[in-house]
């Protein structure tokens, strides 16, 4: 099995722990939404924000088995490579909502249309080639399902309703690691191709090309979730056979996610398109040096099985941890719904009335 579809964090460091999402004063943060007519949220990405479409796709990188899902409604598996919710789920918690349904879910209904959707695939990144490696969507597919999403809703509420809502939208993209973790890193068409730097700037265009395709497609404010410190996943320092943080690893995010903040910078720029940065970096970081800080005792070995190398497949049917909400991963590569919690009040937090506008 290819590495991982790892997932990519939402947000910077929170200082506080959080038993509940709703414990927090969303209260302004939905007289904002409904001020500015913000009534959806469309997500685009990997591992980190996908609900469920994989359940869907003839691929391996799919988490709709038990343990996953132990602690989502009614204890049920699917397709979240989590124990619980994500964090695009509790976001829409914040803002009044029921979680982000996957569009491939048989089972949306034209009420779950208007709150918007999740066109993620675990798996996949910027380069359409980790997609492919894994037989998963790339994000130009998940445009393309984007289109159908807006043919639906335009059926549903009429075409001047629907572009106003999708314009009124929070737009969210969260991916990068797999571009690194099960491509370039571990198949050799890209490292023939570039070099470590070449690649990192070849992602960079492309990310800032799906960006402009979002905003042609409608998107007036977007969020984009930096790359956390891949070498401080515990199924990387199992392969490098190494209990501490892969340093090379590290850099290389750190490399892109500069990259990515001036993209942003340049999109605000040239297009007028309202961004935010969510340093993804600096939370897991953080959480790892200092877990008592977040309320975790367990930072360095996931929750399933031995906590080192499970995840997907070889997480399934095993045992876990007595306490998830005690760990910062979930299995070797994704985290808790715990440390989602702790992400999405940061989130909320990054999320102004000027970005709302």
């Amino acid at each position: 099995m290819l590495l991982v579809a790892f997932v990519t964090l939402l947000v910077a460091v929170a200082l506080q722990p959080l038993p509940s999402v709703l414990s927090l004063d969303v209260h302004l943060l939905r007289q904002l939404a409904a001020k500015h007519n913000v009534t959806s949220i469309l997500v685009f990405g990997d591992s980190s924000v996908d609900p469920g479409n994989n359940n869907f796709i003839k691929t391996e990188m799919k988490g709709n088995f038990p343990p996953y899902g132990e602690n989502f409604i009614n204890h049920k598996p699917t397709g979240r490579l989590c124990d619980g919710l994500l964090a695009p789920d509790y976001i829409a918690e914040a803002m009044g909502y029921p979680p982000i349904p996957a569009f491939l879910d048989p089972s949306l209904t034209q009420a779950d249309l208007t709150r918007g959707a999740s066109f993620a695939s675990a798996g996949s990144g910027y380069d359409d080639l980790t997609a492919n490696i894994s037989n998963v969507w790339s994000f130009t597919t998940q445009a393309n399902y984007f289109l159908h999403y807006k043919i639906h809703l335009t059926k549903l509420v009429g075409p001047l309703e629907s572009a106003k809502m999708i314009n009124n939208a929070i737009f969210l993209m969260s991916m990068g690691s797999n571009d690194f973790l099960q491509n370039y890193l571990v198949d050799f068409t890209r490292q023939k191709q570039f070099t470590v730097e070449q690649y990192i700037e070849f992602l960079s265009h492309r990310m800032l090309y799906d960006a402009k395709m979002l905003h042609r497609l409608g998107a007036k404010r977007l969020v984009v979730v930096g790359v956390p410190p891949m070498g401080c996943m515990p199924l990387i320092k199992y392969l490098r056979g190494q209990k501490t943080c892969v340093d090379q690893l590290n850099q290389i995010a750190f490399t892109f996610n500069a990259k990515i903040i001036k993209n942003l910078e340049l999109l605000q720029s040239k297009i007028g398109l309202k961004t935010i940065y969510v340093d993804a970096y600096s939370t897991i970081q953080e959480a790892i040096k200092n877990p008592r800080k977040f309320g975790f005792v367990e930072a360095s070995l996931g929750c399933c099985g031995t906590g080192t190398y499970e995840y997907g497949e070889t997480c399934k049917d095993m045992q876990v941890c007595k306490d998830p909400t005690k760990y910062v991963f979930w299995d070797a590569v994704h985290p808790t719904q715990r440390m989602y919690q702790i992400i999405v009040k940061k989130a909320i937090a990054s999320i102004s009335e000027e970005f709302l506008v």
